[in-house]
Protein backbone atom coordinates (compact mmCIF):
# COMPACT_ATOMS: atom_id res chain seq x y z
CA UNK A 1 0.00 0.00 0.00
CA UNK A 2 0.97 3.60 -0.48
CA UNK A 3 2.35 5.11 2.70
CA UNK A 4 3.20 8.47 4.14
CA UNK A 5 6.85 7.86 3.29
CA UNK A 6 5.95 6.90 -0.27
CA UNK A 7 4.47 10.34 -0.88
CA UNK A 8 7.55 12.05 0.47
CA UNK A 9 5.38 14.16 2.81
CA UNK A 10 6.77 13.66 6.26
CA UNK A 11 5.73 16.87 8.00
CA UNK A 12 2.34 16.69 9.75
CA UNK A 13 -0.46 19.06 8.76
CA UNK A 14 -0.77 20.08 12.40
CA UNK A 15 2.52 21.99 12.20
CA UNK A 16 1.99 25.72 12.36
CA UNK A 17 2.45 27.83 9.25
CA UNK A 18 5.38 29.55 10.94
CA UNK A 19 7.41 26.35 11.41
CA UNK A 20 6.52 24.18 8.41
CA UNK A 21 7.81 24.93 4.92
CA UNK A 22 4.65 25.41 2.86
CA UNK A 23 3.73 22.62 0.48
CA UNK A 24 2.04 25.27 -1.66
CA UNK A 25 2.52 29.02 -1.47
CA UNK A 26 0.94 31.80 -3.51
CA UNK A 27 2.43 35.28 -3.20
CA UNK A 28 0.16 37.94 -4.70
CA UNK A 29 -0.95 35.78 -7.65
CA UNK A 30 -3.17 37.57 -10.17
CA UNK A 31 -4.93 36.30 -13.28
CA UNK A 32 -6.68 38.35 -15.95
CA UNK A 33 -8.72 37.34 -18.98
CA UNK A 34 -8.75 40.35 -21.26
CA UNK A 35 -9.96 43.31 -19.24
CA UNK A 36 -11.55 41.11 -16.56
CA UNK A 37 -9.56 40.17 -13.46
CA UNK A 38 -10.46 36.62 -12.45
CA UNK A 39 -8.10 36.51 -9.46
CA UNK A 40 -6.93 39.52 -7.43
CA UNK A 41 -3.53 39.13 -5.70
CA UNK A 42 -4.15 35.82 -3.94
CA UNK A 43 -1.93 35.11 -0.92
CA UNK A 44 -2.08 31.55 0.42
CA UNK A 45 0.10 29.12 2.35
CA UNK A 46 -0.74 25.42 2.67
CA UNK A 47 1.31 23.21 5.00
CA UNK A 48 2.37 19.66 4.08
CA UNK A 49 -0.38 17.10 4.55
CA UNK A 50 -3.13 19.71 4.91
CA UNK A 51 -6.62 19.40 3.42
CA UNK A 52 -7.41 22.90 2.14
CA UNK A 53 -10.71 23.74 0.46
CA UNK A 54 -11.37 26.61 -1.93
CA UNK A 55 -15.03 27.47 -1.37
CA UNK A 56 -17.22 29.96 -3.14
CA UNK A 57 -20.06 30.47 -5.63
CA UNK A 58 -19.72 29.73 -9.33
CA UNK A 59 -17.42 32.20 -11.07
CA UNK A 60 -15.62 33.29 -7.89
CA UNK A 61 -12.16 32.27 -9.15
CA UNK A 62 -11.58 29.04 -7.24
CA UNK A 63 -11.04 26.85 -10.33
CA UNK A 64 -8.85 29.57 -11.86
CA UNK A 65 -6.70 29.47 -8.71
CA UNK A 66 -6.52 25.66 -8.90
CA UNK A 67 -5.50 25.77 -12.57
CA UNK A 68 -2.77 28.30 -11.77
CA UNK A 69 -1.33 25.95 -9.15
CA UNK A 70 -1.55 23.05 -11.60
CA UNK A 71 0.19 25.05 -14.33
CA UNK A 72 -2.73 24.92 -16.78
CA UNK A 73 -2.91 28.72 -16.68
CA UNK A 74 -0.11 31.30 -16.59
CA UNK A 75 -0.21 33.92 -13.84
CA UNK A 76 -0.22 37.59 -14.82
CA UNK A 77 1.41 38.55 -11.54
CA UNK A 78 2.81 37.07 -8.36
CA UNK A 79 4.71 33.85 -7.65
CA UNK A 80 3.74 30.22 -7.02
CA UNK A 81 5.88 27.81 -4.96
CA UNK A 82 5.46 24.04 -4.55
CA UNK A 83 7.49 22.40 -1.80
CA UNK A 84 9.62 25.54 -1.56
CA UNK A 85 10.48 25.61 -5.28
CA UNK A 86 9.39 28.49 -7.51
CA UNK A 87 7.17 26.98 -10.23
CA UNK A 88 5.44 30.06 -11.65
CA UNK A 89 6.92 29.37 -15.11
CA UNK A 90 7.33 25.59 -14.72
CA UNK A 91 5.22 23.50 -17.17
CA UNK A 92 2.32 21.55 -15.66
CA UNK A 93 3.85 18.12 -16.30
CA UNK A 94 6.94 19.07 -14.26
CA UNK A 95 5.10 20.26 -11.13
CA UNK A 96 4.48 16.77 -9.65
CA UNK A 97 0.77 17.46 -9.29
CA UNK A 98 -2.03 14.90 -9.23
CA UNK A 99 -5.43 16.18 -10.32
CA UNK A 100 -8.98 14.83 -10.39
CA UNK A 101 -11.35 16.69 -12.70
CA UNK A 102 -15.07 17.24 -12.33
CA UNK A 103 -15.80 14.92 -15.29
CA UNK A 104 -13.07 12.39 -14.30
CA UNK A 105 -11.39 12.70 -17.78
CA UNK A 106 -10.75 8.95 -18.06
CA UNK A 107 -9.57 7.55 -21.40
CA UNK A 108 -12.63 5.60 -22.65
CA UNK A 109 -10.61 3.21 -24.86
CA UNK A 110 -8.26 2.20 -22.02
CA UNK A 111 -8.81 -0.34 -19.28
CA UNK A 112 -8.92 0.71 -15.65
CA UNK A 113 -5.35 -0.52 -15.15
CA UNK A 114 -4.06 1.38 -18.18
CA UNK A 115 -5.85 4.56 -17.12
CA UNK A 116 -4.17 4.38 -13.74
CA UNK A 117 -0.79 3.48 -15.25
CA UNK A 118 -0.82 6.31 -17.81
CA UNK A 119 1.07 8.83 -15.69
CA UNK A 120 3.66 6.26 -14.67
CA UNK A 121 4.31 5.25 -18.29
CA UNK A 122 4.84 8.85 -19.37
CA UNK A 123 7.41 9.16 -16.57
CA UNK A 124 9.34 6.14 -17.87
CA UNK A 125 8.72 3.92 -14.82
CA UNK A 126 9.80 0.28 -15.26
CA UNK A 127 6.99 -2.15 -16.22
CA UNK A 128 7.23 -4.30 -13.10
CA UNK A 129 7.10 -1.26 -10.85
CA UNK A 130 4.10 0.04 -12.78
CA UNK A 131 2.19 -3.21 -12.21
CA UNK A 132 2.98 -3.17 -8.50
CA UNK A 133 1.94 0.43 -8.03
CA UNK A 134 -1.26 0.02 -10.06
CA UNK A 135 -2.24 -2.95 -7.87
CA UNK A 136 -1.56 -0.89 -4.76
CA UNK A 137 -3.62 2.01 -6.10
CA UNK A 138 -6.53 -0.30 -6.97
CA UNK A 139 -6.48 -1.73 -3.47
CA UNK A 140 -6.34 1.77 -1.99
CA UNK A 141 -9.57 2.81 -3.76
CA UNK A 142 -11.24 -0.60 -3.24
CA UNK A 143 -11.24 -1.63 -6.90
CA UNK A 144 -9.09 -4.77 -6.79
CA UNK A 145 -10.18 -7.05 -9.64
CA UNK A 146 -11.42 -4.22 -11.86
CA UNK A 147 -8.15 -4.02 -13.85
CA UNK A 148 -9.53 -5.05 -17.26
CA UNK A 149 -12.81 -3.13 -17.24
CA UNK A 150 -13.41 -0.07 -19.40
CA UNK A 151 -14.76 3.19 -17.92
CA UNK A 152 -18.17 2.64 -19.56
CA UNK A 153 -18.54 -0.55 -17.52
CA UNK A 154 -18.18 1.34 -14.23
CA UNK A 155 -20.62 3.30 -12.11
CA UNK A 156 -20.05 6.99 -11.46
CA UNK A 157 -18.56 6.26 -8.05
CA UNK A 158 -16.22 3.63 -9.50
CA UNK A 159 -15.06 6.02 -12.22
CA UNK A 160 -14.36 8.57 -9.52
CA UNK A 161 -12.19 6.04 -7.69
CA UNK A 162 -10.23 5.28 -10.87
CA UNK A 163 -9.59 8.99 -11.39
CA UNK A 164 -8.41 9.30 -7.79
CA UNK A 165 -6.14 6.26 -8.13
CA UNK A 166 -4.63 7.69 -11.33
CA UNK A 167 -3.88 10.95 -9.53
CA UNK A 168 -2.33 9.26 -6.49
CA UNK A 169 -0.31 6.53 -8.19
CA UNK A 170 2.31 9.04 -9.38
CA UNK A 171 2.91 9.97 -5.72
CA UNK A 172 2.25 13.68 -6.22
CA UNK A 173 3.51 16.43 -3.99
CA UNK A 174 0.04 17.98 -4.13
CA UNK A 175 -3.37 16.50 -4.97
CA UNK A 176 -5.84 18.86 -6.67
CA UNK A 177 -9.57 18.06 -6.74
CA UNK A 178 -11.92 20.18 -8.87
CA UNK A 179 -15.50 19.57 -7.63
CA UNK A 180 -14.98 15.81 -7.98
CA UNK A 181 -18.33 14.78 -6.49
CA UNK A 182 -20.67 17.15 -8.33
CA UNK A 183 -21.98 14.44 -10.69
CA UNK A 184 -22.77 11.94 -7.91
CA UNK A 185 -26.10 11.46 -6.16
CA UNK A 186 -26.44 12.57 -2.54
CA UNK A 187 -25.82 9.23 -0.81
CA UNK A 188 -22.90 8.24 -3.06
CA UNK A 189 -21.46 11.73 -2.67
CA UNK A 190 -21.50 11.40 1.13
CA UNK A 191 -19.85 7.98 0.91
CA UNK A 192 -17.12 9.23 -1.43
CA UNK A 193 -16.43 12.21 0.83
CA UNK A 194 -15.70 9.83 3.71
CA UNK A 195 -13.54 7.59 1.54
CA UNK A 196 -11.53 10.48 0.16
CA UNK A 197 -10.91 11.94 3.59
CA UNK A 198 -9.81 8.56 4.91
CA UNK A 199 -7.38 8.06 2.01
CA UNK A 200 -6.02 11.59 2.33
CA UNK A 201 -5.37 11.16 6.04
CA UNK A 202 -3.78 7.74 5.51
CA UNK A 203 -1.37 9.02 2.87
CA UNK A 204 -0.78 12.46 4.34
CA UNK A 205 -0.88 13.99 0.87
CA UNK A 206 -1.34 17.75 0.67
CA UNK A 207 -4.77 18.28 -0.88
CA UNK A 208 -6.52 21.29 -2.40
CA UNK A 209 -10.23 20.71 -2.90
CA UNK A 210 -12.57 22.97 -4.89
CA UNK A 211 -16.29 23.06 -4.13
CA UNK A 212 -19.28 25.38 -3.97
CA UNK A 213 -20.97 23.09 -1.41
CA UNK A 214 -20.68 24.63 2.06
CA UNK A 215 -21.58 21.44 3.93
CA UNK A 216 -18.95 19.51 1.98
CA UNK A 217 -16.30 22.11 2.80
CA UNK A 218 -17.21 22.28 6.50
CA UNK A 219 -17.17 18.50 6.94
CA UNK A 220 -13.96 17.67 5.05
CA UNK A 221 -11.52 20.54 5.46
CA UNK A 222 -8.78 21.43 7.89
CA UNK A 223 -8.93 24.99 6.57
CA UNK A 224 -11.19 26.78 4.11
CA UNK A 225 -10.40 29.69 1.81
CA UNK A 226 -13.72 31.44 1.19
CA UNK A 227 -13.74 33.22 -2.18
CA UNK A 228 -15.95 35.70 -4.02
CA UNK A 229 -15.43 37.79 -7.15
CA UNK A 230 -11.82 36.68 -7.53
CA UNK A 231 -10.80 37.50 -3.97
CA UNK A 232 -10.06 35.39 -0.90
CA UNK A 233 -12.22 36.80 1.90
CA UNK A 234 -11.14 34.55 4.77
CA UNK A 235 -8.83 31.60 5.40
CA UNK A 236 -9.60 29.67 8.58
CA UNK A 237 -10.75 26.37 10.03
CA UNK A 238 -14.36 25.27 9.46
CA UNK A 239 -15.52 26.33 12.92
CA UNK A 240 -13.97 29.78 12.58
CA UNK A 241 -15.47 30.58 9.18
CA UNK A 242 -18.86 29.45 10.50
CA UNK A 243 -18.74 31.02 13.97
CA UNK A 244 -16.41 33.99 13.38
CA UNK A 245 -16.81 35.18 9.78
CA UNK A 246 -14.62 38.17 8.96
CA UNK A 247 -17.11 39.97 6.72
CA UNK A 248 -20.75 39.91 5.76
CA UNK A 249 -20.12 37.86 2.58
CA UNK A 250 -18.63 34.98 4.60
CA UNK A 251 -21.39 35.31 7.22
CA UNK A 252 -24.11 35.08 4.59
CA UNK A 253 -22.49 32.47 2.32
CA UNK A 254 -21.45 29.91 4.95
CA UNK A 255 -24.49 28.07 6.26
CA UNK A 256 -27.89 29.67 6.83
CA UNK A 257 -28.16 33.06 8.47
CA UNK A 258 -30.96 35.53 9.07
CA UNK A 259 -30.33 39.26 9.36
CA UNK A 260 -31.95 41.28 12.16
CA UNK A 261 -31.98 45.06 12.19
CA UNK A 262 -30.08 46.37 15.22
CA UNK A 263 -28.67 49.52 16.77
CA UNK A 264 -25.16 49.85 18.17
CA UNK A 265 -25.24 50.60 21.89
CA UNK A 266 -21.51 50.57 22.62
CA UNK A 267 -18.31 49.23 21.08
CA UNK A 268 -14.72 48.53 22.12
CA UNK A 269 -11.86 46.77 20.32
CA UNK A 270 -13.04 43.39 21.60
CA UNK A 271 -16.79 43.57 22.11
CA UNK A 272 -19.92 45.50 21.19
CA UNK A 273 -23.48 45.65 22.45
CA UNK A 274 -26.28 45.64 19.90
CA UNK A 275 -29.94 46.33 20.62
CA UNK A 276 -32.67 44.55 18.65
CA UNK A 277 -36.03 45.78 19.86
CA UNK A 278 -36.16 45.08 23.62
CA UNK A 279 -33.11 42.80 23.48
CA UNK A 280 -29.44 43.67 23.89
CA UNK A 281 -26.82 41.13 22.76
CA UNK A 282 -23.02 41.08 22.78
CA UNK A 283 -21.03 40.55 19.60
CA UNK A 284 -17.34 40.87 18.56
CA UNK A 285 -16.25 44.48 18.37
CA UNK A 286 -13.82 44.35 15.44
CA UNK A 287 -16.39 44.39 12.59
CA UNK A 288 -18.04 47.48 14.10
CA UNK A 289 -14.86 49.43 14.88
CA UNK A 290 -15.19 53.09 14.00
CA UNK A 291 -18.98 53.21 14.29
CA UNK A 292 -20.60 55.56 16.77
CA UNK A 293 -23.21 54.52 19.31
CA UNK A 294 -26.64 54.71 17.74
CA UNK A 295 -25.47 53.51 14.30
CA UNK A 296 -27.65 51.00 12.46
CA UNK A 297 -26.15 47.50 12.19
CA UNK A 298 -27.10 44.11 10.78
CA UNK A 299 -27.10 41.24 13.28
CA UNK A 300 -26.49 37.80 11.71
CA UNK A 301 -28.24 34.92 13.49
CA UNK A 302 -27.89 31.23 12.65
CA UNK A 303 -31.16 29.22 12.67
CA UNK A 304 -29.94 27.04 15.55
CA UNK A 305 -29.09 30.15 17.59
CA UNK A 306 -32.65 31.47 17.65
CA UNK A 307 -34.79 29.81 20.33
CA UNK A 308 -38.48 29.76 21.18
CA UNK A 309 -39.50 31.00 24.63
CA UNK A 310 -42.80 30.90 26.45
CA UNK A 311 -44.86 34.07 26.56
CA UNK A 312 -44.45 34.34 30.32
CA UNK A 313 -40.71 33.60 30.25
CA UNK A 314 -38.40 35.86 32.23
CA UNK A 315 -36.62 38.48 30.15
CA UNK A 316 -37.42 40.27 26.89
CA UNK A 317 -38.17 38.49 23.63
CA UNK A 318 -39.15 39.31 20.06
CA UNK A 319 -42.67 38.60 18.85
CA UNK A 320 -42.94 36.71 15.59
CA UNK A 321 -45.61 35.30 13.30
CA UNK A 322 -45.20 31.85 11.74
CA UNK A 323 -45.25 32.29 7.95
CA UNK A 324 -44.23 28.79 6.92
CA UNK A 325 -42.77 25.56 8.23
CA UNK A 326 -40.78 22.82 6.52
CA UNK A 327 -40.51 19.35 8.04
CA UNK A 328 -36.92 18.09 7.72
CA UNK A 329 -37.12 14.78 9.57
CA UNK A 330 -35.03 15.42 12.66
CA UNK A 331 -36.06 19.06 12.88
CA UNK A 332 -38.54 21.61 11.61
CA UNK A 333 -37.56 24.84 9.85
CA UNK A 334 -39.84 27.68 10.90
CA UNK A 335 -39.95 30.90 8.88
CA UNK A 336 -41.00 33.81 11.05
CA UNK A 337 -42.01 37.38 10.34
CA UNK A 338 -40.48 39.66 12.97
CA UNK A 339 -42.18 42.93 12.00
CA UNK A 340 -39.67 45.81 12.03
CA UNK A 341 -36.80 43.65 13.25
CA UNK A 342 -36.08 41.87 9.93
CA UNK A 343 -36.75 42.74 6.29
CA UNK A 344 -37.04 39.06 5.31
CA UNK A 345 -38.56 36.03 7.09
CA UNK A 346 -36.23 34.74 9.79
CA UNK A 347 -35.29 31.05 9.92
CA UNK A 348 -35.53 29.17 13.22
CA UNK A 349 -34.54 25.50 13.42
CA UNK A 350 -36.82 23.74 15.90
CA UNK A 351 -36.42 20.20 17.25
CA UNK A 352 -37.21 18.09 20.29
CA UNK A 353 -40.38 19.09 22.08
CA UNK A 354 -41.45 21.43 19.27
CA UNK A 355 -42.94 19.01 16.76
CA UNK A 356 -44.09 19.81 13.24
CA UNK A 357 -47.74 19.61 14.30
CA UNK A 358 -47.41 22.28 16.98
CA UNK A 359 -47.33 25.31 14.69
CA UNK A 360 -49.69 26.75 12.12
CA UNK A 361 -49.30 29.69 9.76
CA UNK A 362 -50.31 32.83 11.59
CA UNK A 363 -49.37 31.55 15.05
CA UNK A 364 -47.65 34.10 17.27
CA UNK A 365 -44.40 32.94 18.84
CA UNK A 366 -41.74 34.53 21.04
CA UNK A 367 -38.05 34.17 20.26
CA UNK A 368 -34.65 35.42 21.31
CA UNK A 369 -31.05 34.83 20.16
CA UNK A 370 -29.26 32.44 22.51
CA UNK A 371 -25.63 32.05 21.49
CA UNK A 372 -22.15 33.47 21.95
CA UNK A 373 -21.63 33.16 18.18
CA UNK A 374 -23.71 36.16 17.09
CA UNK A 375 -21.97 38.69 14.86
CA UNK A 376 -22.91 42.10 13.51
CA UNK A 377 -21.70 44.27 10.63
CA UNK A 378 -22.43 47.87 9.63
CA UNK A 379 -25.85 48.30 8.04
CA UNK A 380 -25.81 47.64 4.31
CA UNK A 381 -27.86 50.07 2.29
CA UNK A 382 -30.53 48.51 0.09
Amino acid sequence: MLTLTDTGLVEPASQSLSTARPAVQLDGVTKRFGNATALHEAWLKIVPGEFMTLLGPSGCGKTTLLNLIAGFLDADGGEIFIDGTLVTETPAHQREIGIVFQNYALFPHMTVANNIAYGLKTRGIEAGEIRRRVEEALALVKLTGFDDRKPRQLSGGQQQRVALARALVIRPKVLLLDEPFSALDKNLRASMQLELKEIQQRLGVTTIFVTHDQAEALSMSERIAVMSAGRIHQIAGPQDVYRRPQDRFVASFIGDASVLSGRLVAVTETAAQVAVGPLTVEVPGAPLAGLAAGADVDLFVRPEHLVLVDQDATGPALNGIVKNQVFQGGHVDLYLELADHAAEPVLLRSSGAHSSSKFRSGDIVHVRPASMDLIAFPKQDG
